[in-house]
């Protein structure tokens, strides 16, 4: 929480933050011990749930022109520099990559006595799974000498800030779902220090910091609690969001004019109301709520994706006869005036909901609203086409790709906020085709790679307080890692993973049943898809032995770590690659492939059968070619096999596509467009009823409209040659633009006739590559040309 009166600076300032991140950080500091140490509150359980704030004033003789810092803290911090918000952090790491970030303070410092402020908090017990953490403490060192007078020491004052105390922590019971996102915040407004963040709060009673540890970067130290690395993306976007409408009141009227920031809404002494806020669609967001007077009055703040009813959420947009049930906070006035709440922690909603009860006297909300909060990306990239319909799949694609992207990548901002390899290999995609922005792609290669374990795999997902390995997982982060090598010219970065690669294709290989030429059984928990065939997600014969869809999973990487390792020089380990794929291969696909249907089994039983095992069977090739087409008819079109859901039709796309039938995509956006008619405003986990009502590996779309439909893909490693071959289907004129490393690519296609095509394709300098249509191909070369087929 905070004083409202700094909102306005915190706005006009906020890019400047964001770019302070590009910052170069003094070489002294990455190579030994900093001079500043880690402090902690003396006299508290470092490693329970507590709220902290430290403070430091000093004195500069002159306005600085810049004044460089790195901080950090366990598990959180926010850091003010005389009552203004400026930065929030750590990225979530691991203790061995436990980021910093880097920021100039010079634009809110002045000559004379300036303060400096944070507050850091640690869950404790309650803590979110994706928050690894060691114990309470907080570091703030100067760059250079002359910032080094507010290097955190002794000097530093501390207090524990009591008005807190975790509630909401029964979720996962309550929604009948896995949810691990930690606790919501209960605030008792009489026990808060207000105003601890000004310069001109009284800290004598405060204590001094307790010194922890020294601090120390990667690569350096002997008995680091943490290891300090550099942040490698940028401060997360911050902005004000209103809420639009009030869709149900009981025990007073709202008047529009509260939601616009117009008008304080008054609840008498007294009195007990519920109202429901309705977003109009999904956000993440942190809440503000600035409320005065109404001492001891309770208010109660719910956060929901969906209203839920009887035969569970249905229309998202309807209301009557549901319930909210979610995630909430609790703050408690005391009567002040100008009091803001703000969780400590985003939540993620499109319906708040605030129950409120006041006593003996009146409670005013000054203001209700959000400030949005994600991971900056830039939306770069156009499409249109003549189906007006799309452009709605593409906008709340792209929602629910930003929704799931902070300091990490989540799978679900609402129940979850971790990073699995198999949503973020697609997510990773659509940052590229959308914004260009690599930055989190490449920062989640780096994590799962930090996240290996003895036998060579990564875990399933990353940052993670508890171990979860999900090998065929693994195997999309090798695929993540190839998609990265194909789509920017960055070898050095890419060749550092090869190792682990290696470490992730050899615990396979040593699984293989040579008798079978198949995967033989495998622990861990080999999840491919919430299918509602495979128990658990997990396809026939992944545990107890040939697998035909985990199988051709592994030969599909084997096909790409060849092509990855070749083009590093490491030609043994590529050859071996392609032998064992082949092999692989061969063996799957006499095992399993049932003519008597015209697709593969899901193991040499010839008893089940999904869409899966052929899908992958075609992108490998295990499916010869002439039978490739008849196979992906099936796959579309008989239902008795166990069918995809949102996630592996990403899949489904790319099969297609190998076996030229990706003109079939347009037809095959139906779930999309029944999630839009159902009122879902981000995309789900799963078909309903669904768990997450924005799950990012179901806005695959924002990659297929320019990936399949205006058909631009790499054509070489590093994307230095371009392919396109569209898949128009029944679209009359589709055109897309997206960022490539060289500049913009934009294609601009309109049928001609049944089977021609004409098309307008520029290319950024320096870019050559090929235009495919049907049989034919035609080069393609740097700026604009025009190709009539």
């Amino acid at each position: 929480m905070r004083s409202p009166a700094v909102l306005l600076p915190f706005f006009l300032l906020l890019f400047a933050v964001g770019t302070a991140q590009q910052l170069p950080v003094n070489p002294a500091l990455l190579k030994d011990h900093w001079s500043a140490s880690w402090i902690t509150c003396p006299g508290v359980s470092l490693r329970s749930y507590g709220i902290y704030h430290f403070r430091k004033t000093f004195t500069l003789a002159d306005k600085p022109a810049s004044f460089i810092v790195h901080v950090s803290a366990d598990n959180r911090y926010r850091l003010f520099v005389n009552g203004t918000p400026v930065c929030n952090g750590p990225a979530r790491g691991d203790l061995y990559n436990w980021y910093f970030e880097t920021i100039d303070l010079a634009p809110w410092l002045k000559a004379g006595a300036n303060t400096i402020a944070a507050q850091v908090w640690n869950m404790g017990e309650e803590a979110a799974v994706a928050q690894i953490s060691n114990q309470t403490a907080f570091v703030l060192q100067g760059d250079t000498e002359k910032e080094k007078l507010i290097n955190t020491n002794g000097s530093w004052k501390v207090s524990e800030n009591k008005a807190y105390h975790p509630c909401s922590m029964d979720n996962g019971a309550r929604l009948h779902s896995y949810m691990v996102i930690g606790p919501g915040d209960s605030v008792q407004a009489s026990l808060y220090p207000w105003q601890w963040e000004q310069p001109t709060f009284n800290d004598a009673q405060w204590l001094p910091a307790r010194k922890l540890a020294s601090p120390v970067t990667v690569g350096y130290g002997t008995d680091n609690l943490w290891t300090l690395a550099p942040r490698n993306i940028p401060l997360m976007e911050e902005k004000l969001q209103r809420i639009n409408t009030v869709r149900r009141a009981s025990g007073l009227q709202v008047p529009d004019a509260f939601l616009q920031g117009n008008q304080a809404l008054t609840i008498p002494a007294n009195t007990t109301i519920s109202i429901l806020l309705d977003q109009t669609f999904n956000t993440v967001a942190y809440p503000e709520m600035i409320v005065t007077s109404g001492k001891g009055a309770v208010i109660r703040l719910t956060y929901a994706e969906a209203l839920f009813g009887k035969n569970g959420k249905g229309n998202r947009n309807d209301i009557e006869g549901k319930q909210m049930a979610g995630n909430y906070d609790v703050f408690e006035a005391d009567g002040g005036a100008k009091r803001l709440f703000r969780p400590l922690w985003l939540r993620t909603y499109r319906y708040l909901q605030l129950d409120i009860t006041t006593y003996n006297e009146p409670l005013v909300i000054d203001d209700l609203y959000g400030m949005y909060t994600g991971y900056p990306f830039e939306q770069k990239a156009v499409f249109t086409s003549n189906d007006a319909s799309l452009q709605d799949i593409w906008n709340v694609g792209w929602r629910t790709a930003r929704l799931c992207a902070g300091e990490t990548y989540y799978d679900c901002p609402y129940y979850e906020q971790l990073q699995y390899e198999g949503d973020t290999r697609i997510q990773s995609l659509i940052s590229l085709y959308v914004t260009g922005d690599d930055r989190l792609m490449r920062k989640a290669l780096l994590d799962f790679y930090h996240s290996r374990v003895p036998e060579g795999l990564t875990q399933g997902r990353y940052p993670s307080n508890r171990l979860q390995v999900i090998p065929p997982f693994s195997l999309y982060w090798v695929s993540m890692l190839y998609d990265y090598f194909m789509h920017r010219p960055d070898e050095k970065f890419v060749a550092q993973f090869l190792t682990g690669a290696e470490g992730v294709l050899n615990w396979y290989e040593r699984h293989i049943d040579t008798a079978r030429q198949m995967l033989g059984p495998m622990k861990w928990w080999n999840f491919t898809d919430w299918n509602h065939a495979f128990p658990n997600g997990v396809p026939d014969g992944a545990t107890n032995g040939n697998s035909s869809v985990i199988t051709l999973q592994y030969v599909y990487t084997l096909q790409q770590a060849a092509a990855l390792f070749s083009h590093f020089d490491k030609q043994p380990q590529a050859a071996r690659y392609r032998k064992i794929a082949a092999s692989l291969s061969k063996g799957t696909y006499q095992a399993c492939y049932d003519a008597t249907k015209g697709v593969m089994a899901n193991t040499p039983a010839h008893n089940t059968f999904s869409q899966h095992a052929s899908i992958m069977g075609v992108l490998t090739g295990a499916i010869p070619v002439a039978q490739q087409q008849p196979v992906m008819r099936k796959v579309l079109y008989d239902t008795s096999l166990s069918q995809a859901t949102f996630y592996y039709r990403f899949y489904l796309t790319l099969a297609l596509k190998k076996a030229g039938m990706g003109a079939l995509y347009y037809s095959q956006l139906m779930p999309w467009r029944d999630m839009l008619k159902n009122g879902l405003t981000t995309f789900a986990e799963n078909p309903d009823p669904t768990r997450s009502d924005c799950h990012a590996w179901s806005a695959s779309p924002n990659y297929d409209f320019l990936a399949t439909i205006c058909g631009i893909t790499p054509a070489a490693p590093g994307f230095r040659k371009v392919q396109i071959k569209p898949q128009l289907g029944e679209l009359k004129q589709a055109s897309g633009r997206m960022p490539h490393p060289d500049g913009d690519i934009e294609v601009t296609l309109e049928r001609r006739g049944e089977t021609g095509v004409h098309a307008t394709i520029t290319l950024p300098p320096g870019l050559t590559g090929a235009f495919l249509w049907n049989n034919s191909t035609r080069p393609l070369k740097s700026g604009k040309q025009v190709i009539a087929l």
